[in-house]
């Protein structure tokens, strides 16, 4: 079953023109200016109920701005879209019951109140039956292990212990679709586990369609099957993980163990020398030429020998810089 259905959806901004100076300001106030922004450009893609899609690019490659239109905070200049058989600017009551949209940088909870007093609050927004609230609640506060921290003062609370009450905030009234914007954010990595174990146990346990952007590689890698590459607004890559390094890379590393030294315009003629400690060498190498290189390295003093892809956040970052499709799927 699809959960999410986009089709050539499309963003763009006018942004007012601002020039230096007083008398620029002063013209301004008669006469502005604007610059069209494209912030998401003819995105296309579908997910099934139930995935994990990690959506990947660097900052203001319309990461965020696609979320807030599948969540229905945006409108799109053109295209369309549909969120469990809804329009979700359209922001029917059902739809928004069935949603959740946690942004990492954001606060939803009270300040100044304990995070289960916005608990309460949320209860009666979504109309949350007393049973379904207390067994959900209580299983995710034992998850998370919180229970402590119910009644303290939101602004009393940690970054990750006030990310965890977001994320249970989130969840509270059992949604089927949830967008997770940079969830972990300079969180220490006691969070960071936390948090990670937290959404895969949802979408385990709940079959949670939840769509994930992060700058940690390690979110990426333990929670997506699937990634979408998005650079400028524009979709590079949609596919699994791990043929990232396959369809984006044409190289691939070589770690040697020596038994003795060996001079590096020896190793050159295998491949590229990107790494070197004493005895321990790594090459990069044209992916159609391991075979050779394997070869080659049968006349030296090799003790240990490992092929292994390029890793992924290196390809991710490599493909962002060429900003070329080369997998279209």
């Amino acid at each position: 079953m699809t959960a999410i259905d986009v089709r050539n959806l499309t963003k763009h901004y006018k942004v007012p023109i601002k020039q230096p100076g007083l008398l620029a300001s002063v013209k301004s106030l008669f006469s502005q200016e604007y610059e069209e922004k494209h912030a998401v450009e003819q995105m296309s893609f579908q997910i099934e109920a139930g995935e994990i899609v990690g959506l990947l690019g660097s900052n203001g490659a319309g990461k965020t701005t696609m979320m807030k239109m599948l969540s229905g905070i945006l409108h799109p200049t053109s295209g369309t879209c549909s969120v469990l058989g809804y329009t979700p600017w359209e922001r029917k009551q059902e739809f928004q019951k069935s949603i959740a949209m946690i942004m990492g940088q954001k606060n939803s909870l009270w300040w100044d109140l304990p995070a289960a007093d916005s608990f309460l609050l949320n209860k009666e927004i979504y109309d949350i039956p007393d049973k379904d609230y207390h067994e959900t609640l209580n299983h995710m506060v034992e998850i998370l292990d919180v229970k402590r921290l119910l009644t303290t003062p939101v602004r009393n609370l940690s970054l990750g212990e006030r990310m965890k009450m977001e994320i249970i905030a989130g969840f509270l009234h059992q949604p089927k679709v949830v967008f997770l914007d940079e969830p972990t954010i300079g969180l220490d990595l006691t969070s960071q586990y936390a948090i990670r174990d937290f959404i895969r146990t949802m979408n385990s346990q709940r079959k949670v369609t939840i769509i994930l952007t992060s700058h940690y590689m390690a979110d990426i890698q333990e929670l997506c099957k699937r990634v979408i590459i998005v650079n400028k607004g524009t979709k590079l890559y949609d596919g699994q993980l791990s043929h990232v390094a396959e369809d984006f890379s044409d190289v691939k590393l070589i770690s040697i163990d020596l038994e003795r030294d060996v001079e590096d315009a020896v190793l050159a003629s295998i491949g590229e020398v990107v790494g070197r400690d004493v005895l321990k060498v790594t090459l990069q190498v044209p992916r159609n030429e391991i075979p050779q290189a394997i070869a080659k390295l049968g006349s030296l003093p090799v003790v240990d020998v490992n092929i292994s892809e390029i890793p992924i956040d290196r390809v991710i970052e490599r493909t962002l810089a060429e900003g070329k499709v080369r997998v279209n799927q």
